[in-house]
């Protein structure tokens, strides 16, 4: 195995910022991510101040870095006022140096500001807000009552327009497959739906049955799709989209154009460095991984930090690995042995070739990537890379 001894690489200057907004007016049934439904005002008042707070100690941390993505995730951001989300950027603008063309990505649900869309999303780009990632999950109501989803299409749909004419030229709407009592009928006449949009991205999500949500607790009296009809759905849907024109540049992403693909979660996929901010949050910075506290109360009481470690070169490797077999650009071999000193063809050369040899990935002058037909069974292929 050849590997090279690399010199200590100045950091990236780039950062990309994850804020975590936990409120939401009601939980979904699948919904297992750090967030609690509540309406307490006073509660979100002191959350944001506390989250002011981290930004304000994670900027002196990150003085040499240029924060060129910002996320707004959760949970529902769009819970909070135009007022409140104003407050947050101030600070983040203040306590580290965002690019002028930063992306700027909220996350909204389509009932938190139907009587104030328009004027809501006026503020929200005057605040410097540049894209909208919307939660439909479903054009079929029956559906959304059957996840817990307390909006119908037509109210998505609202959202989506009182965006448009506020102004917002990149909108990402997100659908889900495999809910329960879905067929590749109504799967389809979604995606139909969200395509007569025209949105500029599309994220496809299929369920994910999480122990401890009230969906798995009451799985067995749900209609849910098994796994391979659920594998028949999201052929499907890569189907449709491709024939609309988008492009499929990760997994569960489809973008009309590259210059919609979205750069934060790409940050993600390509190992770039990150900092969360709020509860639960992770970070990837400085060599080092961390995690917040999904205590509310001690957030609350300054103490943000849950653990932090150190990322091997090994664990590198593999989400190296991991995560860019997920994506159309695939693994480069310049890139890969640039940043771990190894050849790519030495170490997995039998994995290549097996997955070439059945269809499932193609093969550049520099970069393999999976295929459709790869990426429809990317789990298998990615277990077979990381056992080695």
């Amino acid at each position: 195995m050849k590997r090279i001894d690399k010199a200590s690489e100045k950091a990236p200057r780039n950062l990309g910022l994850y804020i975590h907004i936990p409120f939401c007016r009601s939980k979904c049934l699948y919904c297992d991510f750090c967030s609690l439904a509540t309406k307490d005002g006073a509660l979100i008042e002191r959350y944001i101040s506390a989250l002011c707070a981290e930004l304000r100690e994670r900027g002196r941390e990150a003085r040499d870095r240029r924060v060129d993505t910002v996320y707004f995730g959760g949970g529902t951001p769009s819970i909070l006022s135009a007022e409140q989300i104003g407050r947050i950027i101030k600070t983040l603008r203040e306590s580290f140096s965002v690019d002028a063309g930063a992306e700027i990505t909220l996350e909204c649900n389509p009932i938190t500001h139907l009587a104030d869309g328009t004027s809501y999303f006026c503020a929200l780009r005057a605040l410097g807000v540049n894209r909208l990632s919307v939660g439909v999950q479903s054009a079929d109501d029956s559906e959304l009552k059957l996840i817990g989803r307390r909006h119908s299409f037509a109210q998505a749909k609202q959202t989506y327009l009182d965006a448009r004419r506020a102004g917002f030229e990149n909108i990402s709407l997100d659908l889900m497959l495999a809910l329960p009592s879905q067929t590749s009928a109504s799967l389809e006449y979604s995606i139909d739906s969200l395509l007569a949009l025209s949105p500029e991205h599309i994220s496809i999500y299929s369920l994910q049955l999480e122990e401890g949500t009230p969906l798995y607790r009451r799985r067995d009296k749900y209609d849910i799709p098994d796994d391979d009809t659920a594998a028949d759905m999201y052929e499907l849907a890569v189907k449709k989209m491709k024939e609309a024109g988008y492009i499929h540049y990760e997994i569960s992403n489809f973008a009309r154009t590259h210059a919609h693909e979205s750069r934060h979660n790409s940050k993600y996929w390509s190992l770039d460095e990150y900092i969360g901010a709020g509860l639960a949050s992770h970070s990837d910075f400085g060599g080092a991984r961390s995690e917040n506290t999904a205590d509310m109360d001690d957030y609350l009481g300054g103490k943000y930090l849950l653990s932090s470690s150190k990322i091997s070169e090994r664990e590198r490797e593999a989400e190296y690995i991991m995560l860019g077999l997920r994506t159309l650009r695939g693994i480069s071999r310049s890139e890969f042995f640039a940043r771990f000193g190894i050849d790519l063809d030495e170490k997995y050369g039998a994995e290549i070739q097996k997955f070439i040899s059945l269809g499932f990935m193609s093969d550049g002058s520099d970069r393999i990537s999976l295929n459709e037909r790869g990426f429809e069974v990317s789990n298998s292929i990615i277990v077979e890379f990381l056992e080695k």
